[in-house]
């Protein structure tokens, strides 16, 4: 895929493709430092990271602002949400002082650090600062469906949603997740893989 590809997928602005090419062009060049993302994603980033960020946009509701990424490693997805939508007030959680580095970078060269905040620190140090803050909690390729429920449910305001992008054992895991928890679940298809899956939660309890 590329730019222009991405730009006719999305439906995105001149200005806003051209924030994340710089990000593109930032993370190529940082990316043998600090291995931010899988070497071999790298020919194909505009589908396997900027478009399966971005298909999390649509299922955000307009009212819900506050988005809350953790273990945003390189920004996927919560920085490249916070890009497409300048509506959005975005958090990203990343503990690894070189990503966060990183993340910090990309926002200044695009723009976004006035509505982006970093957090470069441990997800459970970041959570009392955060505590029901977040109208959106994502995260994605950071842990199983379980422990992503437990770190998220102490940041949601009441009505928040949980954004999580799943692999080919997303069944599994909801499965194992249910013995714990109580939520309503949407499992939505993935536009970049078709072994994947998106679960968007609601209602989230302890049982």
């Amino acid at each position: 895929m590329t730019p222009e590809e991405f730009a006719a997928a999305t439906n995105v602005s001149r200005e806003t493709l051209a924030g994340l090419v710089t990000y593109q062009q930032l993370l190529e060049r940082t990316q043998s430092r600090f291995n931010l993302v899988g070497p071999s994603t790298l020919p194909e980033i505009w589908s396997r990271h900027f478009l399966d960020s971005a298909q999390l946009l649509p299922l955000i509701p307009n009212d819900k602002r506050v988005l809350v990424d953790l273990g945003s490693g390189a920004g996927f997805p919560g920085l490249v949400l916070a890009l497409l939508d300048p509506r959005l007030e975005v958090h990203l959680v990343e503990g690894n002082r070189h990503k966060a580095g990183f993340l910090a970078e990309v926002a200044r060269a695009t723009g976004a650090a006035r509505r982006v905040t970093i957090h470069a620190a441990r997800i459970a140090n970041a959570t009392p600062k955060l505590a029901q803050r977040a109208d959106i909690v994502t995260a994605r390729a950071l842990a199983e469906l379980e422990d992503l429920l437990r770190l998220a449910q102490p940041l949601l305001k009441k009505g928040g949603i949980a954004l999580f992008p799943k692999g080919a054992k997303a069944g599994a895991e909801l499965t194992r997740a249910r013995k714990h928890w109580t939520m309503t679940v949407e499992s939505l298809p993935s536009r970049t893989d078709p072994a994947s899956t998106i679960f968007r939660i609601s209602d989230l309890a302890r049982k």
